[in-house]
């Protein structure tokens, strides 16, 4: 309805207060870069501790490895948009930025960068390796977060922080030591995750199991001593039955009760083995009888324990067959190639029975996506059942408040069924172990030089620190994020750290009862640490619920005796408009700065939020981008049309001062739907409401009905208001569109009012509409029935095809509602303006020659000069009473349920009867009009 432009969208003009020019089309790729680096430049995004109420937020820290995705792209915007309400608020709003240095991804990446230059891992000692990953991590470390720039991420810049920075190191050196001497880690061989392409150990967690296509071989085993008769196994991996040690069956299994106590031949190489019995075997699984491999499967390991088994190792780390499998032609080869080499070789030796295609569950790397293997190793593990129970009972209480709730459920399961936590990594990149070996004799210390001072208590004061040896793996790399909460606001100098401050139980107590952190304590001194945590909101991926969030639960409570967060919003998964998440495999993930570039970034911002439910899937499409784009183009052309105006000293209309009240009462109830909405992480319901109200009610509706006649001038009230309110309307836009509402802010004088820009306004609070909701209620309700009447008036246009500047007579019955409607200053006017009216009077009977419609409990006659199709008139009144007696049923049902009546709100069921009176006099007017045509 900004049809005015169409007229002069080729002119250039003048605006009413400057000699600004604006383009005829807004362009993101002017303003965005101009206003970020604004913003920078005035230090908006910094926070430094003050007598503010504070706000903080840790970003999820991105591998130094990544590069900009969609995942990235709505969990950064979510961010965000807290962050900037915060701001707006008045909160001193501090979001930190920074990386992880993901050991797995980096060591990967560094080693295929080597190779393209000629160089071995292997041919390199550790501390090279570590110089060249160090160069990679500077050069490429850091893209990233330049690419969250582009977004319009509003971080605290200046403290972005690195997991193996020289301030994160030595806490998590520091934490390795704290935990060790308190008993809450410790070193074991057991069965692992086994990376064969990383050759590293992974933690349950960091496995991602799926169905998938498999298939079992069944192979017979001779028996011993009757070369005939032997006992066939189904096994999925042929492969490994040269670390077999025993085949086992269930006890109470027929077919194999005169067999147990004997031994079978291994195929192949003739090994004998025993058969034991044990009820952990299915009887109905494959053929009953299960090969025991407890180097390779955890379930046979604990089945070796118990029998006292031999445990024989046959993979290398690379998962090639090593000289265990004692059989020279498959040694050395790769497990999967050793696998499709079995199917012949069992062949031949006439041992394979049948081979089966089935489903199976199969683990893979979250990492490289290799199948992983299990291995018995040697590794470092953290207990972590003694760190779960404060982490645990905080969220039950809600000390920690989860979003959705449901999270707490599947959060509760992990933890009462926790495991304990493996650690340690076959790695170069990341944090050594901090541990020193003498033997059998192991010496945990922060430095060399204390492991040394260790060994020669215990040992003898000849030793040197080269008799020690340093442990050659890292940590996790979660064992460094699950510090991030506290260690991003730790001094550098550690002494004053995170393990000197003690709340003491009495106060831990009454933080799990959800009790305010200590942040107010005065006593102590205004730290960052002190002013900063814990944060007030975790933003993250409900698939790190386990890995990341659980763990910084614990390490929160367990070294600053304080939950880490208040709470914790889980976003949904980005999924494409088919519903499948989005991948490179799939090729359905596009490339996040093309869509900056192709939309805008307040677009594409746009376009992930309106999408996203509150921690409900996202399913993206680019059309929503477009849709942002389309918005950002709404509001400039706004901007066109009131800068486009000129002023005059004129009397404001009583139709223009209606409108603006009209306006501002309903902004207040957007405002204040909005605030909820912010409260339960509903953004995408907050961000749709402003898009429809500015669009629809401010784009669409006010400024059609402030808007002079073409040529003629406006007065300087109605600009003035017109100006402030959509002033407002760019700050409670703002957090999700950042870059349009501050261009926006400036050109309409947002500065020149406030003192501020856009960024750091004040957010407008939710507080006039308590004042004198009645009025302000009927005022909403009065001008959006004028809006119907419109609405009514331009479809029975439509319907005739009856032009536009074609100007009508309506006649409206005469009723007491309908005078008192008419009788609010600039209401008839209003509607005979926008409805182009010569003449809009009341009727004292049914109007000859007219169409009729209803709106509310009103009638209204729009006077035609041709004759009217009484046949097609009745045939529209039928269908409308039809529908109306259908309503009215719904209602009287649901006021006749005992139950809704005695449990519903008092508004809500004076909803429903105002409902149901309204139905019944529309009902009424409707059968009059029937009447009168018949």
């Amino acid at each position: 309805m900004l049809d005015f432009w169409n007229a002069r969208k080729n002119s250039r003009f003048m605006t009413h207060n400057s000699n600004m020019e604006l383009s005829a089309k807004y362009n993101p790729k002017d303003i965005e870069d101009k206003w970020y680096a604004h913003w920078e430049e005035k230090k908006y995004f910094h926070s430094e501790p003050d007598d503010r109420e504070k706000f903080s937020i840790v970003i999820p820290p991105p591998n130094v490895t990544g590069i900009l995705h969609m995942g990235h792209m709505l969990n950064n915007t979510i961010q965000d948009v807290l962050t900037r309400k915060a701001r707006l608020e008045g909160k001193n709003a501090c979001w930190v930025a920074g990386t992880d240095h993901a050991s797995i991804a980096t060591e990967a990446k560094v080693v295929r960068w080597l190779r393209e230059q000629g160089i071995k891992k292997s041919d390199i000692t550790r501390e090279e390796f570590l110089k060249y990953a160090w160069q990679w991590t500077d050069k490429y470390g850091g893209i990233i977060l330049e690419q969250l720039k582009k977004l319009g991420a509003s971080c605290d810049w200046e403290r972005t922080a690195f997991t193996m920075d020289a301030t994160r190191y030595p806490m998590v050196i520091k934490a390795f030591v704290d935990l060790y001497k308190k008993g809450k880690l410790y070193r074991d061989y057991r069965m692992v995750n086994w990376d064969v392409e990383a050759k590293t150990v992974l933690s349950n967690e960091e496995v991602i199991h799926g169905e998938e296509s498999a298939q079992l071989y069944h192979i017979k085993y001779k028996l011993v001593g009757a070369k005939e008769k032997g006992i066939v196994i189904a096994t999925q991996r042929p492969e490994t039955i040269f670390a077999d040690v025993a085949i086992a069956v269930n006890p109470n299994d027929k077919r194999y009760i005169k067999l147990i106590g004997r031994k079978v031949l291994i195929p192949l190489i003739n090994r004998a083995i025993p058969i034991i019995a044990d009820t952990y075997v299915d009887i109905d699984f494959g053929t009953g009888a299960l090969k025991i491999t407890p180097a390779h499967d955890i379930n046979d390991y604990e089945i070796g324990k118990k029998f006292n088994l031999p445990i024989i190792d046959i993979l290398n780390d690379d998962g090639t067959l090593n000289h265990e499998c004692n059989f020279s032609p498959l040694i050395g080869k790769e497990r999967f190639a050793a696998r499709k080499e079995m199917k012949k070789l069992l062949t031949e030796a006439g041992v394979l029975i049948k081979i089966q295609d089935y489903k199976t569950n199969i683990g893979r790397s979250e990492r490289t996506n290799s199948v992983v293997e299990p291995k018995l190793s040697l590794q470092w593990y953290v207990d972590m059942r003694q760190l779960a129970t404060p982490a645990l009972e905080a969220v039950e209480t809600d000390a920690i408040a989860f979003f959705p709730r449901n999270y707490k459920n599947i959060y509760r399961h992990w933890m009462t069924n926790i495991r304990d936590w493996c650690i340690s990594r076959q790695l170069w990149w990341g944090h050594r172990v901090p541990a020193w070996y003498f033997g059998e004799e192991i010496f945990v210390a922060e430095t060399p030089e204390e492991a040394l001072a260790q060994a020669q208590k215990k040992i003898g004061k000849h030793l040197t620190i080269k008799d020690l040896h340093q442990d050659e793996d890292v940590l996790d790399t979660w064992f460094s994020s699950w510090l991030w909460p506290f260690a991003v606001f730790e001094p550098k100098k550690l002494d004053a750290g995170p393990w000197t401050w003690d709340v003491g139980k009495e106060k831990e107590n009454d933080i799990l009862k959800g009790v305010q952190s200590p942040n107010s304590d005065v006593q102590r001194p205004m730290s960052d640490i002190d002013y900063y945590y814990p944060t007030d909101v975790l933003v993250t991926a409900p698939d790190i619920i386990f890995l990341w969030v659980a763990r910084m639960a614990m390490a929160g409570f367990e070294w600053k005796q304080e939950r880490p967060f208040k709470e914790v919003y889980f976003t949904g998964l980005v999924r494409d408009k088919m519903r499948r998440k989005m991948s490179k495999s799939l090729g359905n993930s596009p490339d996040a700065l093309k869509l900056i570039e192709d939309f805008g970034a307040d677009g594409v911002r746009f376009g992930m939020l309106s999408c996203s439910p509150a921690g409900g899937d996202l399913l993206f499409d680019e059309k929503l981008c477009e849709q942002g784009r389309n918005f950002c183009n709404k509001l400039w052309n706004a901007l066109r049309l009131i800068k486009g105006w000129e002023t005059a000293d004129i009397q404001q209309p009583e139709m223009n001062s209606l409108a603006y009240h009209w306006l501002d009462e309903k902004s207040w109830v957007v405002l204040e739907k909005l605030e909820e909405d912010f409260k339960q992480f509903r953004l995408s319901e907050a961000l749709m409401d402003l898009y429809k109200f500015i669009w629809d009610d401010y784009c669409s509706w006010y400024l059609e009905m402030i808007k002079p006649a073409y040529g003629a001038p406006i007065d300087k009230k109605t600009l003035q208001d017109t100006e402030q309110i959509m002033q407002r309307f760019m700050i409670m836009l703002h957090p999700f569109m950042p870059f349009i509402t501050e261009e926006l802010w400036n050109k309409l004088g947002g500065v020149k009012a406030t003192g501020k820009d856009c960024c750091v306004a004040e957010f407008p609070k939710a507080h006039k509409l308590s004042a004198n909701s009645q009025q302000q209620i009927a005022t909403i309700q009065q001008v959006e029935q004028l809006k119907d009447i419109i609405t009514q008036i331009r479809d029975v246009r439509n319907q005739k095809s009856i032009k536009m500047k074609e100007a009508l007579v309506i006649k409206v019955a005469d009723t007491e509602n309908a005078r008192q409607l008419f009788s609010i200053a600039g209401g008839k006017e209003l509607v005979m303006k926008l409805a182009n009216l010569s003449d809009l009077d009341f009727a004292q009977e049914e109007v000859k020659n007219s169409t009729a419609f209803i709106s509310g409990t009103d009638k209204f006659y729009v006077i035609l000069t041709e004759v009217i199709d009484t046949e097609a008139e009745r045939e529209n009144i039928l269908k409308e009473l039809t529908y109306q007696r259908g309503f009215l049923k719904s209602v009287e049902i649901k006021l006749s349920n005992e139950r809704f009546v005695n449990n519903a709100p008092a508004q809500v069921l004076d909803n429903e009867r105002k409902k149901r009176d309204d139905a019944q006099s529309r009902i009424t007017i409707l059968e009059e009009s029937l009447a009168s045509l018949n």
